[in-house]
């Protein structure tokens, strides 16, 4: 009898122990291990199931460690997992990270190279970013193509401005090398489907006049009518006389204005002391300015001015110019002469 006894409160332990075990087994599977806000978690090469649990409870991920290793080897997934770093989404689940570890849908963080910046404002960005891997950091400027094996002599304006997304230890030369890639086929595109009759033989031509327009005007609408500025001025063996060139050219001797001394000292980018376009691009040209270039407006006007407002007023002839800068800009410099 009294052994009876032992044994139905044995087995009624047995059952209350085998039920409790299968409630938190189900709250594992079921319950969010990530609560409020998303948890970022970096898997190495080499981490066992037991590192990964570790760096998950020591993220405040909550899971029981038992029945997470015990879930991932009864599917296989310990087997399966791929190193990188993951987001996991609030509200995930424990089978829902190790999918998540499984799929390699590592987090993607993004960078921005805005239409108008230069490659000196590119690598600065690319510096202080702290995902990538800085391979290009301590390469001189004019070493750059030739690490990144491009067929130029000069970096500017080869990347195409753009936001890019990469996963963490991404190098700094990978990223160019997108950008870069990504140019070509913009420019190609582009080039192909180019009016006819424009003073321009190659598209690294179109390039170098892109990036000019693409600095002289914010406003999107301009951008033909001052293609088309330039592209009769060329036609017609006039000086460009644009000031973005001759900031470029300052280099950091720029300090906000451009004195009478700086329009004539005959940098290589001065094109008010020289006929034709610059050496290279001077800026990064979005697709839109690139476009413009390939597609200057049919008018007459030879001359701009800024209005002030980001606009300007377009002439035909120097009467109607010197008019709109008594007008709009008569203690001022930036103008197109």
């Amino acid at each position: 009898m009294q052994l009876n006894k032992i044994l139905g409160y044995t087995l009624i332990g047995l059952s209350y122990a085998g039920g409790w075990l299968w409630m938190d087994y189900e709250s594992t599977v079921n319950n969010p291990a990530v609560y409020e806000k998303p948890v970022t978690i970096e898997i190495e090469k080499g981490d066992s199931l037991s590192k990964i649990t570790e760096k998950l409870v020591a993220q405040n991920v909550h899971i029981k460690p038992f029945w997470f290793k015990w879930i991932a080897k009864k599917n296989g997934e310990n087997k399966k997992i791929k190193s990188g770093e993951y987001e996991i989404a609030a509200n995930s689940t424990a089978p829902q990270i190790l999918a998540l570890f499984v799929s390699g849908k590592v987090k993607q963080h993004p960078i921005t190279f805005p239409e108008g910046w230069n490659f000196k404002q590119i690598r600065q960005e690319l510096d202080k970013n702290p995902y990538l891997e800085h391979a290009l950091q301590n390469v001189p400027f004019e070493n750059i193509v030739t690490a990144l094996k491009i067929p130029q002599n000069h970096p500017e304006g080869l990347f195409f401005p753009d936001t890019y997304f990469f996963e963490k230890h991404t190098t700094d030369a990978a990223i160019l090398k997108r950008a870069y890639d990504k140019m070509q086929l913009v420019l190609a595109d582009e080039w192909q489907n180019r009016a006819e009759n424009l003073p321009l033989t190659t598209p690294y031509q179109a390039l170098c006049l892109a990036s000019i327009i693409e600095k002289e005007t914010a406003a999107p609408f301009e951008r033909p009518q001052i293609s088309g500025v330039f592209t009769r001025r060329l036609q017609q063996n006039m000086m460009l006389q644009t000031d973005p060139t001759v900031i470029y050219g300052m280099g950091d001797l720029y300090r906000g204005d451009i004195k009478t001394a700086d329009l004539q000292n005959p940098t290589p980018y001065n094109t008010y002391t020289f006929k034709g376009l610059p050496p290279t691009p001077i800026a990064m040209a979005g697709r839109e300015a690139i476009h413009a270039a390939l597609h200057p407006d049919a008018s007459e006007a030879l001359y701009f001015v800024a209005k002030g407002d980001g606009t300007h007023v377009f002439s035909a002839t120097l009467e109607a110019h010197n008019a709109a800068i008594e007008m709009y800009q008569r203690h001022k410099n930036e103008v197109i002469q």
